[in-house]
């Protein structure tokens, strides 16, 4: 595979992770403006938040076989790691969404055949049928 074919598969495969965790993911609330940030102790900082883990397609594993094994690796067992896996994506894409702490996405992020590890977000349209004016 060249680059410029790597290139757009990694592209296709953004966007539809962005398709599937708009529909998929689990929604964050979102914090008001009235709420100060200041008000936020260091342990919320290390509370698990879902994050999408992308990865290189595994050649000898099926995906979500390897999706879990890895992090098994970070989390300590198979069955936290089954109980923080959200999604496997494996069709079209090779990655996962899981619950992460900030120290488990330091450590998951350093594994070979992870490309990247990025927080979820739950976009919402702006625009709407009164709104095309």
């Amino acid at each position: 595979m060249g680059p410029t074919q790597r290139k757009l598969s990694f592209l296709i495969f953004t966007l539809l992770v962005i398709s599937i965790t708009t529909t998929m993911a689990e929604r964050v609330p979102e914090t008001k403006p009235d709420q100060s940030s200041s008000s936020s102790s260091s342990s919320e900082s290390s509370e698990p938040a879902v994050h999408i883990v992308y990865m290189e397609r595994p050649q000898d594993m099926e995906p979500e076989a390897f999706h879990i094994q890895t992090l098994a690796s970070v989390l300590g067992s198979e069955e936290a790691a089954k109980e923080a896996l959200i999604y496997s994506y494996k069709t079209a894409a090779s990655g996962f969404s899981a619950k992460l702490t900030p120290q488990q996405v330091s450590l998951i992020s350093k594994l070979p055949g992870v490309l990247q590890v990025v927080p979820s977000r739950t976009l919402q349209l702006h625009s709407g049928p009164g709104r095309l004016h």
